[in-house]
């Protein structure tokens, strides 16, 4: 009976045969379902009243994952964006047993027609040229650390690469002679990516003597450093420059920060926006077109400030211009 099918072999099966093994999604996507039902999971079993290893694929009702999303909001205080990452794991779930079990069929089509709540569009966080060049001179390069954090960063903003992929980065990915970097993002799609001189003899001064199978970036220790030190890294250098740039106190900046300065600042200098999708690395040019949308805003401004003054002798209408009109009636 589907009543009493256990849910435990079921997540196992879809996070290791399914998410792995046939999707094989990226490293991050794994943790952030993992993470979802590690959450879940502890709720159902105390609102079923049932130990974990007890509950049964029904037990996870569509009730219980609406009060599941709502409980998250209100008591945890996530943002829309967690909300709806957490319920796209429980859907893909649902579908996955649907698919494999047809007698959880119609429980499928329950928990697969709970919406995902709609959030109003972020404003895209870049940072200004002058904001973006203060970044890059706030690192001490007379010390190791400080030209592996000038290296980080530049890299990050010449590349507008991910923290992820700039943390996975190996000395391999580097073509010195041909002043590029292969980039491997999410799903393990790889992109080649054109280097500044600067960078590429920045990057030649940390990397010392290390083999081909070494991270380009490493913590004090000689550990490949991590997303999180990435992280880290621009935010204490962001915080050495905020006295010089008030405004940086208002943005939220981090190394995805310095990835959309580099999409924005290469939409302004003219590079056509399928390219800078390739350069990003975007599946779609739907999200690379955000950038162009908030450069089209930028250039309304600028037009209003062409605006002719008030006191400015306006043009005569073309219905006040009776030659003209006598003009088109004999055509």
């Amino acid at each position: 009976m589907s009543e009493h099918t256990p849910l435990g072999p079921w997540i196992r099966r879809f996070l290791l045969e399914h998410v792995v093994a046939e999707r094989n999604l990226a490293r991050n996507t794994q943790h952030s379902y993992r993470d979802a039902f590690a959450l879940f999971i502890p709720f159902v079993a105390k609102m079923q009243k049932k130990s974990i290893d007890r509950l049964a694929v029904v037990d996870l009702s569509a009730d219980l994952v609406r009060r599941f999303l709502a409980d998250l909001e209100s008591s945890r205080g996530c943002k829309i964006a967690t909300r709806n990452q957490r319920l796209a794991a429980i859907r893909a779930l649902a579908g996955f047993v649907g698919e494999h079990s047809p007698v959880h069929i119609e429980w499928c089509g329950q928990i697969r027609s709970i919406p995902f709540k709609k959030a109003g569009r972020a404003v895209v966080p870049y940072l200004e040229k002058a904001e973006m060049d203060a970044l890059l001179a706030a690192p001490d390069r007379r010390t190791a650390q400080g030209r592996r954090d000038y290296a980080l960063l530049l890299f990050l903003y010449n590349s507008g690469a991910r923290a992820t992929e700039a943390a996975q980065l190996k000395v391999r990915d580097l073509d010195i002679r041909a002043a590029c970097v292969k980039i491997t993002g999410k799903g393990g799609k790889q992109r080649l990516c054109p280097l500044w001189p600067a960078t590429v003899a920045t990057l030649e001064g940390v990397m010392g003597g290390r083999s081909a199978g070494e991270p380009v970036f490493v913590n004090r220790l000689a550990h490949p450093i991590t997303r999180f030190g990435i992280h880290t890294v621009v935010e204490r250098y962001t915080l050495q420059i905020c006295a010089k740039f008030p405004a940086l106190a208002t943005k939220r900046v981090s190394p995805h920060s310095i990835r959309h300065s580099t999409a924005t600042h290469l939409l302004r200098a003219g590079v056509d926006i399928n390219t800078i999708r390739g350069w990003l690395g975007h599946v779609s040019l739907d999200t690379t077109n955000i950038y162009a949308e908030f450069d089209l805003e930028m250039k309304a401004k600028a037009l209003a400030k062409c605006e002719l003054p008030p006191d400015s002798k306006p043009k005569k209408r073309w219905r006040d211009q009776p030659d003209l009109m006598e003009f088109l009636r004999t055509l």
